[in-house]
This record gives structure tokens, sequence and C-alpha cells, in this order.
């Protein structure tokens, strides 16, 4: 939903701005906890001047542009994304697949190294979470029993003379209302973006439509917007199409979005199975197994990382809505009451949002927004979301809910089997109630790099480049031999590329002036490029680190190097 709508709550509960009064501490304390990476440099180190005409001995001079994210549109990260081999539209031979994605060589290292960070953070560097990897493809009763069956849908419209068909809650309606007399003239319908854009594509709609009648110089109040889920009969009769530009749009109806297979030989009733549309029923039908063989006590959580698939009516924004994903998800189990979930579920907020800002999003870009009302799963006891604003407006970006114990009992009541669990110290026997941080691993991945994206001028030259922490960069260090065609150089720095690859993924990079590879490396979010020169093999001189961010050189000796980096990259 727009800022008008739902949304408007998240944009009010920024962290920095007004919340519910029981969440002004935590959200300070947030603020006070949050981990950055620090890239300092030792003092045995030394300044060294840059290579490149444009970086004078004095220094870089470099100039930042803090408005360069305000800026930037989707399409810049699209092609960016692409460019640069972090992202490709899947299928492009065949012209695409809408709503299907490949990561390329950068972004399948990206991915990993995001993934691998939330692994470490949420499950081997604790005592209270275990791993679990579920198949994709479970008894179809699974979903019966969880309710995905019956109730996994969204609504939908269809427009009846393009057959093109849209969720009907990212379409938004509002009438063109006269400034001077009230009077409504007609319908706008705008697909969901950020407010600004809305308005926009409304103004160009109603000055359209007025061009051609006795109203078109007069002036029209602001617009309404509702989406199309709370528009009457009588209002969609009146409302365009997107497509069409004329009112042929259906009312909304359900549509489900679980992805239908056969398994077996048989292609009938007896063999459909379904693509699991996210990963929590995975853990959940396998809690027994987990607790019996890591003999686990409660409070403790089980986490799995893996694919899941929608068939999203209309896939959009890049990777942010697509109908093949992956998932990062905790099922946290605690025992009943409420005076237990609710500690657990603001400790999970708050070491969630930690975790974001500590692998590179932007504290200023996030946000809170509280499920409240019809907003609230009818089983959950409570829900909150971590919003970022992305260039086409303020989103979802994970959830965590306190879903009570309703999974397991409905699992429980359609296997038959017993899903309960006996607390040795209180003697009682229940079915554990759950906390679910839940987080979608492209969304991170777009929030990373929309995160990243910078922009500065470098001695009056403007400079692109992605400012991703050293923890999550696709490569970590590029090694530039200064000229590729002398052997004494190129030695040492395959000497020292080899060496370095056995700890990190490295970048080989001997075509080209320095500065154009610096470049390069830049852009796709390298954070350290090495430069092996004359004074590295003639005056065992070291070599030069230069730093991304600041574009800033330091001479190491080479057996110090290694040291270094693994200082700034893993922290120790």
């Amino acid at each position: 939903m727009p800022s008008f709508n739902k949304k408007a709550l998240a944009l009010s509960l920024l962290l920095s701005a007004t919340a519910p009064e029981n969440m002004l501490a935590f959200q300070s304390s947030l603020r006070t906890t949050s981990r950055v990476a620090s890239r300092t440099i030792s003092s045995s180190t030394r300044m060294f001047s840059t290579e490149t005409e444009t970086e004078k001995e004095a220094g870089p001079q470099v100039v930042v542009n803090e408005e360069a994210y305000e800026k930037v549109k989707m399409d810049d990260i699209v092609s960016l994304c692409k460019r640069r081999g972090i992202i490709f539209p899947s299928s492009e031979i065949y012209n695409g697949f809408a709503g299907f994605y490949d990561y390329g060589p950068l972004g399948a290292e990206l991915k990993k190294n995001v993934k691998d960070a939330w692994w470490k953070n949420f499950v081997t560097s604790r005592e209270d979470v275990v791993g679990l990897d579920s198949s994709i493809i479970h008894n179809p009763t699974t979903w019966k029993s969880s309710g995905h069956l019956d109730g996994f849908s969204d609504p939908m419209v269809d427009c009846k003379e393009t057959k093109l068909r849209y969720r009907a809650d990212q379409l938004f309606a509002s009438p063109i209302v006269l400034e001077e007399n009230d009077e409504t003239i007609g319908w706008v319908c705008v697909q969901e973006a950020n407010d600004e854009d809305m308005v926009k594509d409304a103004k160009k709609m109603a000055k359209k439509m007025m061009k051609s009648t006795e109203h078109k110089e007069k002036k029209i109040q602001a617009f309404s917007f509702r989406d199309l889920t709370e528009v009457s009969e009588e209002e969609m009769a009146q409302i365009p199409s997107p497509g069409s530009g004329e009112p042929t749009l259906t009312m909304p109806r359900d549509f489900n979005l679980m992805f239908q297979t056969n398994v077996g030989a048989m292609s009938d009733a007896s063999s459909v199975a379904y693509l699991r549309p996210e990963t929590a029923q995975g853990i959940f039908i396998n809690f027994k197994n987990a607790l019996g063989t890591s003999r686990a006590k409660i409070p403790f959580g089980i986490a799995q990382i893996g694919k899941a698939f929608r068939n999203e009516i209309t896939p959009r924004n890049f990777i942010f809505r697509s109908r093949e994903f992956e998932q990062m998800e905790v099922e946290y189990f605690i025992p009943p009451g409420d005076d237990v979930w609710q500690p657990f579920h603001e400790k999970w907020m708050q070491e969630s949002k930690e975790f974001l800002i500590d692998v590179g999003l932007r504290e200023d870009l996030m946000g809170w927004d509280v499920h409240e009302g019809d907003g609230l799963a009818h089983y959950a006891r409570a829900c909150t979301d971590i919003t970022f604003r992305f260039p086409f407006g303020t989103q979802e970006l994970m959830g965590i809910a306190a879903r009570g114990n309703f999974d397991l009992t409905q699992h429980s009541e359609g296997s038959g089997k017993a899903l309960d669990y006996f607390d040795d110290q209180t003697k009682e026997k229940y079915i554990p109630h759950v906390i679910e941080p839940s987080l979608g691993v492209d969304r991170l991945i777009l929030a990373l790099i929309c995160s990243a994206y910078a922009e500065d001028e470098v001695n009056g030259e403007k400079r692109n480049f992605l400012k991703f922490s050293p923890k999550i960069a696709p490569v970590k260090v590029a090694v530039l031999p200064l000229l590729k065609n002398k052997e004494e150089l190129v030695s040492v720095a395959r000497e020292l590329y080899d060496e370095l690859k056995k700890r990190w993924n490295v970048s080989w990079d001997a075509t080209g002036a320095v500065g154009r590879r610096y470049r390069r490396q830049d852009e796709v979010g390298t954070p350290f490029c090495i430069t092996i020169d004359f004074d590295t093999i003639e005056k065992d001189a070291g070599v030069t680190i230069r730093d991304r961010d600041t574009t800033e050189q330091i001479r190491l000796p080479m057996d110090e190097v290694i040291p270094y980096l693994s200082k700034q990259i893993d922290g120790y």
C-alpha cells in the first residue's frame, strides 16, 4: 500500500520518528547497539600518493553526492545489475519469462555472502538455533492443514478487453473531483508506486480525460486513492482499466498463488502436488525430528534458507516481487503465555535490525510497520515489518511475527501426530508458540544494492560505485599489476593473487589504465584494489592498497597485506 493508506504507518515509524510508547526505548537501543563495520587504517601504515593523473600527491579531493539515491530510478539499478553481471532476466535469449531472474557471476557471489552472513549470525554463532533443509515439494496434505490450499490467494481483477490481469490491491483508483463545486467528473486508475509517481500518473490521466470536455481549464481536488478491493460495483463500472483506458475491469476475485505439479507417472487428481509457497511449513512438520535429534530445549529455533514459489498475478519491481524467490526464516519455539511472547518478539526485532545494518543496509532508509486490526493474521498475536524505502516506494523487507501455536496445532490435527512438548522443569505439556523472523533473500539483495548505490566526485571527475560492506561484497580484493607485459610485475602479482584466493574471492585485472581499472572495480563494489608496481620489485617497498570509499591509498609490506585485509574484511 502507498503511504496514504497503510504505508502511512510505515513512513511515520521511521526510526527517528514517533512510535508506540512501548517501542521508544527499544528504538533508542537499536540506534546505540547497531554495529557498523570499522574500516580504520593502522598507525604502522603510511599514506601513499596515488598513481592516476587525477589523484594527486596531496590526496584525492572527494566530494560525496548525498542526494544520489534520491534521484536514482529502478531502471538505473536494473541496468547496473545487468551490465555488471549481478542479475539477468531469466531465459533472455527467448525474450525472458516474466517474474523469473538469474543471478550472474557477481550476483551469485553476493547472494552466497548474504546467506552465509545470515546463517552465521542466526545459526552457527548461537546455541539455541539449529538448521534444516526441507524438500521443496511436501505431501499435499501439508498445504491443506496449513490453510494454503484454501486461503493462499491474492485479489485479482481482469481487463475484459485486453485480457490482462492485475492484483486488485495494487491498482489504486480516485475520483476526479472539481474544486469549484465538488462534482465528480470521472475516475483515474494507477498502479501502485511511490506517492509522487502515483500522483504524477494520475494527473496525466486526468488531464488527458478532461482535455476533450468543457472542464479542460478547471482545477481539481487532491486525489483520494483507494485500492480496487475497496470500491463498490457501481464505482468499478466507472474506473478505467490501465490496459484499455476504458471501464472494462471485473470485480475482484481470489486467485490461488500456489504452483501445481504432478508427481509420478499419472497426471490425475491423485498425483497433484504443489511447489512450496514458503519455507516455514517444512520447519513445522519437522518440529519433532529436529527437537529429538538435536536434544534441544525450549526456547529454541529451527532455521532454513530455501526456494519458494508463488504464481504472482503481476510480478513487478525487478526481483522485489517475483515468482521464484528465496527465503531465510527462523521458527523460534517458546512456551505459551501472554507474558512470554512479547520479550521474545522484541528481542528478535532488535536482532533482525542489527543484522540488516551490519550487512550494509542504510538505517535512514529503514522503518517499522506495525500490523494492527485487519492487517494482522487471525492467528497472530503481533507482527511488525521492517520496511525499506526503495526507488519505487516504501515496502516490506522482512516480517517478525508472533504466530501463536496455530501452525503446530493445524499439523497435529491434520496428521494425527502429537506435536507437543513436555517441559522438564515445569512438568507441563503444551504445544509451543512461535516467533517467526522471515526475510526474503532477493528483497534483501535489492535493498543492499540500493543502500550501496553511491556517487561522488574525485578531483572533479564523477564516480558511481557500490558501497558494499566488505563482508558481503562479491569480490573482496582486486589485484592489479601496473603493466601486464612486464613479467617481473605479473609474476609477483600472480603470487599474491594465488595467496589471497585461498581466503577470499579475488579479481585479477591487468587490462587498461590503472585509473580505469579502479573505476571498474568501484562499480561492482570491490572494497580494496592492490597495485603491484616497480617499487614493489625494485625497492622491496611493498604494495599499494586503495580503499574504494575514500580512494585513499596506503603502502604495506607484502607480509602485512593478509593480516590487514583480514581485519578489514573479516573483522579479525
